[in-house]
């Protein structure tokens, strides 16, 4: 027997179904989308609907956009030299937040994970080498997250990229500031050790 009625059941349900929700959460949502107003609820909805029909995949760097190019890419003041590889669009958005690199991106949309079923042929990595053919890249970038498939990901790049004449670098890991050098792991210490710079 459902413990709500059929209607707030099946929203939760629907909830559930985003990454990182829970019961609880789905639950909490549910109940927050009764209360909202007729006009709300509908604007809610045609909110989802417009990131179903609207959003695509940036033509160069496969980022999300709604436009033919994304933003970077129809940049004209951007750095054609440089591509900053990431996993997706949300490691974008976070290295665009913090205002450190001036040049263009890659998105993968994954990483390699063979216990998942994800080889690099389902990754954004063909469409990476063609944008290198016509020389215009002296590097490539690889940010990908500091985990195992991170890591894999990061190498298979590498062993591609070395060959064809651009260099290729690796975003540096280590302690985050304000970290306590007692609760980070070997990995981390490790990187942060190697990854040093002059002071």
């Amino acid at each position: 027997m459902a413990e709500f009625i059929e209607p707030v059941e099946h929203l939760a349900d629907m909830f559930r179904r985003l990454e990182g929700v829970g019961k609880k959460s789905a639950l909490r949502m549910a109940f927050s989308v009764l209360d909202l107003s007729e006009e709300s609820a509908k604007e809610f909805s045609d909110a989802i609907l417009d990131v179903k029909t609207k959003v695509r995949l940036c033509s160069c760097c496969q980022n999300i956009t709604v436009d033919e190019l994304c933003p970077v890419c129809s940049s004209p003041k951007r750095d054609r030299s440089q591509i900053c590889v990431v996993e997706d669009p949300r490691a974008l958005a976070a290295i665009e937040r913090a205002g450190v690199f001036q040049g263009l991106y890659h998105v993968l949309h994954g990483e390699i994970s063979p216990m998942h079923g994800v080889g690099p042929d389902k990754l954004k990595i063909k469409e990476l080498l063609e944008r290198l053919k016509d020389g215009e890249v002296a590097e490539v970038i690889v940010a990908t997250n500091p985990t195992v498939e991170g890591e894999a990901t990061a190498m298979y790049i590498s062993k591609l990229i070395t060959p064809l004449g651009v260099k290729v670098t690796r975003i540096a890991n280590g302690v985050p500031v304000g970290g306590d050098l007692e609760y980070a792991d070997e990995v981390t210490l490790r990187r942060a050790i190697e990854g040093r710079r002059n002071i």
